[in-house]
């Protein structure tokens, strides 16, 4: 028997009422949370899976990129955990490789710290929207679906999973094609010191050839002085939000990691064996939403500046091949602004979406996806929705509080409003 689907009706419980509600752990997600709290509102943040801090430590994506400025909870991130790492100032780039395992427990104790309600295991299911407004969202939990309540959301799922169920439109990848970026399963090896026994498990490829590589070059880091390699070499076709392609991406990518590794055993690292695998397929790149202003290729690369800038990046426009071919855009940026209009979705009222999923196009993306920025987008929205009176729609946010409320937690913003736009 076949059907076109289902009408599923069911009576759900509330679980919790909240201030805010974000839902979504990662960088933006963490932020976003802690700057609500220190705004003095009850915040519950929503993580599908066992840990925080999103691709940075489910996807092993344990290097900070440069992004020109270490700033408000990002720099806060680097001082309690990679001291060493830094800058005197907040104009200055940094690119550190950490510990995923140190970073997700630096985070839990950052939460409690921040009075931050956490909820694991609860995955997004659907928005209860009245109006322009949403009501609540409802998770399914280890105890069945639950709704949580609040005055205000902010979408950090990476996919804009809320907005999206939500009713905002959005679009996803290349603007001709649809295309996104490919994904990848990051890991680690460890120098053992000593030879070890190289291993190429049942149904891999045997690389002789660095253009035989998935990305057809090397890319890693080592630079702790640990013996801790980094390896970011795979690379999957397809677009993370799709059961079919995240399916196929999570078994081609672990096939070519062991490849990789017997590579470069076979390379250089000789001493070198596998010390983690990532437990899940990095994603760059799903759906953008369709927000009240759209960042473009043009601003990225001619620096626009606009008044409701609330995050800063000189991070380059960087995107793996979308046809899975072994090339990568790679153009370098001055500096730019991204607007608080990014984040506000069309359609609702009291709904922001942070990191990687705001209104921007595919070029421009590519350079506003890494995690430093993200944390500054979750930041900003949080603040924006503490600082908003009850009722007010968010896009009415007061910006010039705003701005204080980021001085006031740390945040930095250079040359603000100069050329806006």
């Amino acid at each position: 028997m076949s059907t076109t689907g289902y009408a599923f009706t069911r009576e759900v419980k509330t679980y919790l009422e909240a201030d805010v509600v974000v839902i979504g752990g990662g960088p933006a997600g963490t932020a976003a949370a802690i700057a609500a709290a220190r705004g003095g509102k009850k915040v519950a943040l929503l993580e599908k899976s066992a840990q925080l801090g999103g691709m940075g430590t489910l996807a092993n994506v344990s290097v900070f990129m440069p992004v020109g400025n270490v700033t408000g909870i990002y720099r806060e991130i680097i001082a309690d955990m990679l001291a060493e790492y830094l800058p005197p100032d907040h104009d200055e780039s940094i690119a550190p490789q950490y510990s995923p395992f140190l970073l997700r427990q630096y985070l839990n104790e950052k939460m409690k710290k921040e009075n931050v309600d956490v909820f694991f295991h609860c995955e997004f299911v659907g928005s209860v929207v009245e109006g322009r407004r949403m009501k609540a969202a409802i998770v399914s939990t280890r105890e069945g679906l639950r709704a949580f309540e609040a005055g205000c959301f902010i979408d950090c799922t990476g996919d804009a999973r809320v907005a999206i169920d939500a009713g905002v439109p959005y679009h996803a990848g290349r603007e001709a094609d649809g295309l996104t970026q490919p994904m990848t399963l990051m890991f680690t090896m460890q120098d053992t010191g000593k030879p070890v026994r190289q291993i190429l498990p049942e149904g891999c490829y045997e690389y002789n050839e660095v253009s035989d590589l998935p990305q057809g070059r090397r890319l890693y880091w080592e630079r702790n002085g640990d013996g801790s390699l980094l390896v970011n070499m795979s690379r999957v076709k397809g677009n993370g939000a799709k059961i079919e392609d995240v399916n196929h991406a999570e078994t081609e990518a672990l096939r070519q990691v062991f490849s990789i590794a017997n590579y470069l055993q076979r390379t250089g690292f000789e001493t070198y064996a596998i010390s983690h695998i990532a437990p899940q397929t990095g994603v760059r790149e799903t759906n953008q939403i369709e927000g009240l202003y759209t960042l473009t290729e043009a601003d990225v690369v001619g620096g626009a500046r606009f008044p409701d800038v609330v995050a800063q990046t000189n991070y380059e426009i960087d995107i793996h091949s979308p046809d899975a071919q072994k090339t990568t855009d790679e153009r370098k940026v001055d500096g730019y602004d991204i607007p608080y209009r990014c984040m506000v979705p069309a359609g609702l009222d009291n709904v922001l979406v942070a990191g990687r999923a705001i209104s921007a196009t595919h070029v421009a993306m590519s350079s506003m996806r890494v995690q430093a920025t993200c944390y500054a987008l979750g930041q900003a929205a949080g603040a924006a929705v503490a600082l908003t009176p009850a009722g007010t729609p968010l896009k009415d946010a007061p910006m010039a509080e705003l701005h204080a409320e980021l001085e006031r937690q740390g945040v930095r913003l250079y040359r603000q409003g100069a050329s806006a736009v």
